[in-house]
């Protein structure tokens, strides 16, 4: 038995992903509405009583809008650093409230939550990777750059939620302002196609089984171009875009052996920036 997992919204509108064994299941950002997230949770035939903790990656609103109703109706702790939430403002119940800082492994139930600091124009902006029954998934969104720590975390995963957020040209020829176009490509802001396909295709690991592309650009990106991009290189790992109103399905990520030969397909389940106004406001953009 692997872990289960799936992206419940992913984008500038709201992220949140479900990660889960058996007994207990963990949230990686709570970006959309309480309501919302049980509909989605309920279509794909989870439960809230499931999820142990909420783990925060950092404080932009479209990583933390839900957070404050979900955290109480279900008196689900929240795992955040010091410096994201001082700047977050959620109105997090105190005893909900569970600091770690950047590093740190935090351990729910039978799955272990490893933190570790990354690029982004955030307070104390952290991606997070959760192991359990011999796998070890990641999420990897907002990052600005590819540095050491991403590349070690990934080459570990059994599946990963990499972002994929502009495509290059688009992002070029687009309508946005200048500053806001630097502020996106400038190493602390997302990663391009470009950027996320050479971590993919240089640094996964032999038993990568699954890829779930995220948070892409509304605006400076389209979800087929991007699956035909990672589809060309990906060998037997399974490829999904995860879109940004709905939630993918459920996947169970399983510790498999080395994988080579043609794709088949997979089951699936029914140096931080202290954020500001301005930067809160560019990056609700993307």
């Amino acid at each position: 038995m692997g872990l289960f997992v799936a992206s419940l919204a992913s984008g500038s509108n709201g992220n949140c992903y479900y990660v889960a064994n058996e007994t207990e299941a963990v949230l990686i950002d709570a970006g959309i509405l309480c309501k919302e997230l049980e509909t989605r949770m309920r279509r794909l035939g989870l439960e809230m009583k499931k999820v142990k903790a909420v783990f925060i990656s950092h404080e932009h609103t479209d990583h933390i809008s839900g957070l404050k109703v979900i955290s109480k109706k279900y008196n689900l702790p929240v795992y955040i650093t010091p410096r994201t939430l001082q700047n977050a403002r959620s109105g997090i119940e105190r005893n909900c409230i569970k600091l770690f800082a950047p590093g740190d492994v935090v351990t729910i139930g039978d799955l272990n939550i490893t933190s570790f600091s990354k690029s982004h124009d955030a307070a104390e902006p952290c991606s997070f990777t959760v192991a359990g029954n011999g796998v070890t998934v990641g999420v990897f969104t907002d990052i600005g750059n590819v540095c050491s720590q991403v590349i070690e975390s990934f080459g570990c995963c059994h599946a990963a939620f990499l972002e994929a957020n502009y495509d290059e040209e688009m992002l070029e020829k687009g309508s946005y302002p200048f500053f806001l176009k630097n502020r996106i490509r400038g190493g602390n802001g997302h990663l391009s196609n470009k950027e996320a396909l050479m971590l993919f295709s240089k640094y996964r690991p032999a038993f990568m089984s699954h890829l779930f592309l995220s948070h892409l650009s509304q605006n400076n990106n389209c979800p087929n171009l991007v699956q035909q991009v990672f589809d060309a290189d990906a060998g037997m790992v399974q490829i999904v875009v995860a879109p940004r109103f709905k939630e993918t399905a459920l996947y169970m990520i399983e510790a498999g052996k080395v994988l080579c030969g043609p794709p088949q397909p997979l089951s699936k389940n029914p140096v931080p920036f202290r954020s500001n106004s301005i930067a809160q406001l560019a990056f609700s953009f993307e």
